[in-house]
C-alpha cells in the first residue's frame, strides 16, 4: 500500500460539523476498500486566490492515507459527484511530512 496526501476545498457554507461529517464519510470510504486515514488536518476557512464556483472561501482539509490505488480511485469517483467540494488533489508521498507550517514559517519562506 502506498502513502497519500490528499487536500480538498468544500464550500464556505457548510458548517464545521458538516465538513466533518463529509471527511468521516470519506474516511469510511477508504475503510472499506482496504486503506487507512492516518490522519486529518482541518485547516478551517480560508480566502481562495479566485472564485471557484461562486465561492471566495473554502473549508481546507488535509488528510494522509495509507492505502491501495483502488481505494484513492473510489476515493476520489466520489468526490468528483458530491457538490460540497469545489476542489480536492490527491498526491502520493514517499513519507508524511509531520511538521505544520506556521504563518511565521510561511512568511519568512515568502521573503527569501
Amino acid at each position: 500500500m502506498a502513502n497519500y496526501e490528499s487536500v480538498l476545498i468544500a464550500r464556505q457554507d457548510l458548517g464545521a460539523s458538516q465538513v466533518n461529517a463529509l471527511v468521516s464519510e470519506l474516511s469510511e470510504v477508504i475503510k472499506k476498500e482496504g486503506g487507512e486515514v492516518v490522519k486529518v488536518d482541518n485547516w478551517g476557512l480560508k480566502n481562495l486566490a479566485y472564485r471557484i464556483k461562486k465561492n471566495r472561501k473554502g473549508y481546507y482539509v488535509l488528510l494522509n492515507i495509507v492505502a491501495p490505488s483502488s481505494a484513492i480511485a473510489e476515493y476520489e469517483r466520489l468526490i468528483r459527484l458530491n457538490e460540497d467540494v469545489i476542489r480536492y488533489m490527491t498526491v502520493r508521498v514517499e513519507e508524511f511530512n509531520n511538521e505544520t507550517a506556521s504563518d511565521e514559517d510561511v512568511a519568512q519562506a515568502v521573503e527569501a
